[in-house]
């Protein structure tokens, strides 16, 4: 186990779960990759949740706003990119060709907040560390692993970043006549981006790390999760499932060594 003390400027560092029912998200999860968790009151009396990996955090589940509880919104997972100064980023957004959707919010001494999104969509966490500085293990068993955007204007969104954070990008051309696009941080691939399908919309896919891809995929459906995707027959490293949890939730697992 590599326990992680910091992250690059532009590396995704951290995700978390919005979910209308924390508790049944709590239970799930457990039973998905073994975590624990610390509950923490919310400023309206609800409470969320740390998750840890023996003993390391690894991500929240959060209470949906009131709004997303009206409206009957899914759970969602949301992926977070480390930032030297979340004010700075969101004031670049606009002249990148994106949007500033909210922000820079104070986090208490835990850092700064916002989120932005690039051309044609995508809802991009940004944070800006103060005491924590995001996920305490990266690319292992129950923790994340990579996270990739989906989207409908996928050479911008490459842009967006680049102007954003420097990145490096790589390009691998598909069957289909497209391009799967990594970004990357000092030449490691920290992120891809996808060319979205025909009226599908932009949206982060985020990846967990699991030792063995099938028998998670069977512990998600065991827990009362809904397999999307299903594992290869024969799974090795690299292999992928997708998966749904109960209230919505989609996240994709990624077997690691």
């Amino acid at each position: 186990m590599s326990v992680r003390t910091t992250y690059a400027n532009g590396e995704p560092c951290w995700a978390d779960l919005q979910t209308p029912d924390v508790a049944a998200a709590k239970d799930f999860y457990n039973g998905l990759f073994g975590w624990t968790y610390q509950d923490f009151p919310t400023p309206d009396g609800r409470s969320y949740a740390q998750a840890f990996v023996r003993g390391q955090l690894v991500a929240t589940i959060a209470p949906q706003s009131p709004l997303q509880l009206q409206a009957g919104t899914s759970a969602k997972w949301n992926v977070y990119f480390s930032a030297g100064d979340t004010g700075d980023l969101l004031a670049e957004a606009g002249y990148a060709g994106g949007t500033a959707q909210f922000g820079p919010e104070q986090v208490g001494d835990a850092g700064v907040l916002g989120f932005l999104a690039p051309p044609g969509g995508g809802t991009t966490g940004i944070w800006q560390a103060g005491s924590h500085y995001g996920s305490h293990l990266f690319n292992e068993p129950g923790a994340l692993a990579w996270a990739e955007l989906i989207t409908p204007e996928p050479h911008a969104a490459v842009g967006f970043f680049q102007q954003l954070f420097g990145h490096e990008v790589t390009e691998y051309p598909q069957d289909d006549g497209g391009s799967y696009s990594t970004l990357l941080i000092d030449g490691s691939e920290v992120a891809g981006v996808v060319p979205a399908d025909e009226g599908e919309e932009a949206d982060w896919q985020v990846y967990y790390g699991v030792a063995d891809v099938a028998a998670a995929a069977a512990a998600a459906q065991a827990a009362g999760g809904q397999v999307v995707v299903e594992p290869d027959d024969h799974p090795a490293d690299g292999s992928l499932a997708t998966i749904k949890d109960p209230q919505g939730g989609v996240l994709n697992l990624i077997q690691v060594a």
